[in-house]
């Protein structure tokens, strides 16, 4: 959500008066992130977000953007991308793919109770379920595969501990890979960024309804599991230092559950997809900061924040028993 391509007024208002949504009154460039250039665009219309995708290619935006489509047509809420008169939802912008979509009202909640984490992975539950006949086909593009790759060129920039952790880390990810367990885990389309800032709720604060999971630019088809770790490595922590909370952790699982129940083999796993969540985070935010690209507003995020989680989900791990025992 950072601004790697400014985009002018008159540029943004051509574009969604061609998607008939409105007369262009305001356009101002969203911070945080950063993988994309975000714009808050309002219309006498409504309230929506401009997307120009800097990485993400015309061949591989149409996953993402009609799985988001597929998603809103089964009740799930998520930003529903802009149609133009011929049907496309995928655009084109300063010569770069572009989408618009319905801003999702609400707020991000970055404290949440057990409550709040029981609404997410209900719905995340529910996510899973609703993607399942989605007919597209495209790999979760931060998996395995782009860890062995990237792992190299950030080593060269960490020092001789952290360079042990992710050597060993990443062995034991492609060893856990090929388990027949692992082979055994269910699969769909996921979201794989299901961070705080990537949900909105609405109403009181003492009965907060979950209004809408957005940016859906990660999404791929891996494991159900992968992307309820990295949920609980993100909602159901203290951030101040990595470890687990236990009661929304538990309220979390159970909320999920309720609505899928695990298989054996993902309650097998979970301590070990935990870890790959962790890792698969401090890989991103290491190559982020130490390797950047240009950008207005860009903020690298912290690599040692999920440095620390990795070290505790190996030191402490968390299983399955300890959630069902603990009070939601």
């Amino acid at each position: 959500m950072a601004v790697f391509t400014e985009v002018s007024f008159d540029e943004a208002s051509a574009l969604l008066q061609d998607l008939k949504l409105g007369q262009l009154q305001e356009l101002r460039g969203i911070q945080g992130g950063i993988e994309n250039t975000n714009y808050f665009a309002t219309t006498d219309q409504g309230e929506y977000v401009l997307t120009l995708f800097e990485r993400l290619s015309f061949e591989q935006l149409p996953f993402y953007l009609h799985l988001m489509k597929h998603l809103a047509l089964q009740g799930i809420p998520v930003p529903d991308p802009a149609a133009n008169r011929d049907g496309d939802i995928l655009h084109r912008l300063k010569d770069k793919p572009a989408a618009v979509v319905n801003r999702l009202r609400g707020k991000s909640e970055l404290s949440p109770t057990p409550a709040h984490c029981a609404a997410v992975g209900g719905m995340l539950a529910r996510m899973h379920l609703a993607g399942q006949d989605y007919s597209r086909r495209q790999p979760n593009l931060r998996g395995l595969a782009w860890w062995n790759e990237t792992v190299p060129l950030v080593l060269p920039h960490i020092d001789a501990e952290q360079a042990a952790l992710l050597r060993s880390e990443l062995a034991y990810q492609n060893h856990v890979a090929a388990s027949s367990a692992y082979t055994a885990l269910p699969r769909g389309p996921i979201h794989a960024d299901l961070f705080r800032d990537n949900v909105m709720f609405d109403g009181p604060a003492d009965a907060p309804e979950l209004s809408g999971f957005f940016d859906f630019y990660f999404a791929g088809i891996d494991t159900w599991l992968f992307d309820l770790a990295v949920c609980l490595n993100d909602w159901c922590i203290h951030l101040a230092t990595g470890g687990t909370d236990l009661e929304r952790s538990a309220a979390f699982v159970q909320a999920y559950a309720s609505v899928r129940p695990l298989t054996a083999a993902e309650r097998e796993l979970l301590p070990a997809l935990l870890r790959a969540g962790a890792l698969r985070f401090w890989i991103s935010r290491l190559w982020d900061f130490h390797l950047p690209r240009e950008a207005s507003m860009l903020q690298p995020h912290d690599p040692t924040h999920f440095e620390r989680v990795l070290r505790l989900r190996v030191l402490h791990p968390l299983h399955m028993a300890d959630l069902e025992m603990a009070p939601a």
